[in-house]
């Protein structure tokens, strides 16, 4: 019995498998539920020896992801496992808290473990400045740029994060929305949301509408940090009409806490998220989103750093398209 057994007899990839046996927070209880019956009843138990030794030995791929409740990752570490898994890779995944170094957790796991290669999954580029020059095997960045740091062995793929914030506010605008709000980002150059704040601030500029920091709230990406902060956002602001979260996740708390403070969406406030994670596509209302090329990102991303194990190549930085999806969660004004 091995754990393509499992995956077969419970009905899911090799990759959620791995997930349930290594106890990762993205795998929902009805899966993590079918998945534990099979193994109970098949009597299977993980080799857990001889994965360590493969990981100490370098056979594996580490993939680093950046916060436990990111559900865009989820998705995207499932497809990264699944394409290294037919390429015949092993993959390790590790889990850090969304303020974490993920370069020193790289680091350490070079000196521990000796991975072929690492993929991160979102990442802060002060980190990178300042460590990454110790690490030595090929790396990738997901969903950030890493272009114009130093480093030959560091290739990146990431959205045009700026420009889909204009069109995020642009959008908006068309319907009659002047007063917008944004719930999460980040103004520090190094952080991942930082160019969705850009894009924000640039197309209010250019539609000459005031961008005023008042309506602007910092969270995490959780979705009870973002309840709390749309709450306060919206006991300071009442006066907005629209809300630009910079994640799905977000948004989705976002409407909970507008409809829990007795206003509706979109009638009163209109919604829009970032991502384009499943989980939009069934709220209600049904998000509008910025969707991000998840697909894309997974095969590009381990195309990298499969060519790169193989052969010593020049880093790559790339953009992956993006697009705007409208759903229910937009009313126009007027």
């Amino acid at each position: 019995m091995t754990i393509k057994d499992i995956a077969r007899l419970s009905g899911v990839g090799v990759a959620t498998v791995s997930r349930v046996l290594n106890h990762h927070p993205d795998v929902s209880e009805d899966t993590r539920r079918r998945v534990l019956a099979v193994v109970a009843e098949q009597g299977f138990q993980p080799n857990n020896n001889a994965k360590h030794l493969k990981q100490q030995t370098g056979a594996s791929i580490a993939l680093i992801v950046k916060g436990t409740m990111n559900m865009l990752f989820a998705d995207l570490v499932e497809r990264c496992q699944q394409l290294l898994e037919d390429a015949g890779r092993d993959a390790a995944v590790y889990y850090l808290d969304e303020d974490a170094n993920e370069v020193a957790c790289a680091l350490q796991l070079c000196r521990e473990r000796k991975p072929l290669g690492v993929l991160f999954l979102g990442g802060d580029l002060e980190f990178f400045q300042a460590e990454f020059q110790h690490i030595s095997v090929p790396c990738v960045l997901l969903t950030s740029s890493a272009q114009g740091l130093p480093f030959p062995n560091l290739s990146s793929l990431t959205t045009d994060d700026e420009e889909a914030a204009c069109q995020v506010v642009r959008y908006l605008a068309d319907r009659g929305h002047r007063h917008i709000g944004l719930l999460g980002g980040n103004r520090s150059c190094t952080q991942i949301s930082y160019r969705r704040v850009l894009g924000f601030q640039r197309a209010l500029d250019q539609l000459g509408l005031p961008f005023d920091p008042r309506r602007c709230e910092p969270s995490r990406y959780s979705m009870p940090d973002a309840y709390d902060s749309t709450r306060r956002l919206l006991a300071r602001c009442p006066e907005l009409t629209a809300l630009f979260c910079v994640s799905d996740l977000m948004a989705i708390a976002a409407i909970r806490a507008i409809r829990d403070l007795g206003r509706r969406v979109p009638e009163d406030i209109s919604v829009v998220g970032y991502d384009g994670i499943p989980l939009g596509r069934f709220s209600v209302p049904r998000l509008t989103t910025v969707r991000q090329n998840t697909q894309r990102l997974a095969e590009r991303g381990v195309e990298l750093l499969l060519g790169s194990l193989q052969q010593r190549r020049p880093p790559v930085h790339d953009v992956v398209p993006f697009q705007l999806i409208p759903g229910e969660s937009v009313a126009r004004l007027g």
